[in-house]
């Protein structure tokens, strides 16, 4: 086991006889102060063990938050084992880039205006409305 791993078991097993005490009824005149740290010390030590498993699986694991250097728009797969990732960094510069499965590739530095976060709702009634040019299917 790691040496984290053991300081957050060590942490919970310190936290163990407090919260008995906590839920052991007083004997007789306790005092309020003295039932409050009761029950507000273990609280604190369940929530700095939840900080600190947190902030390790974000480290361990890579999770990132809205500062990221980068940030994958959108994802067209090509194929059963490619893809065309658009990718934005953090000083809005989007990037095309080819994944593989065995290499990635710059395809292109895109313009920012190219790039449409959201795409406009009229768009599809308007390519179904327009009127074809030449023949009609396969028979026409």
């Amino acid at each position: 086991m790691s040496a984290r791993l053991h300081a957050a078991l060590g942490l919970l097993a310190a936290c163990t006889p407090l919260s008995v005490h906590a839920a052991a009824p007083a004997a007789g005149g306790g005092s309020i102060a003295a039932d409050v740290l009761a029950v507000l010390i273990p609280l604190v030590l369940v929530m700095a063990v939840l900080v600190a498993v947190l902030y390790y699986a974000r480290r361990r694991y890579r999770l990132t938050g809205a500062g990221a250097a980068l940030s994958v728009v959108q994802i067209l797969p090509v194929g059963p084992r490619e893809r065309v990732v658009v990718v934005r960094t953090r000083n809005d510069r989007y990037l095309a880039v080819g994944v593989g499965a065995q290499a990635l590739s710059l395809i292109a530095e895109l313009d920012p205006l190219d790039v449409a976060l959201d795409p406009p709702s009229s768009s599809i009634g308007t390519a179904s409305a327009a009127p074809s040019s030449g023949t009609s299917g396969r028979n026409g």
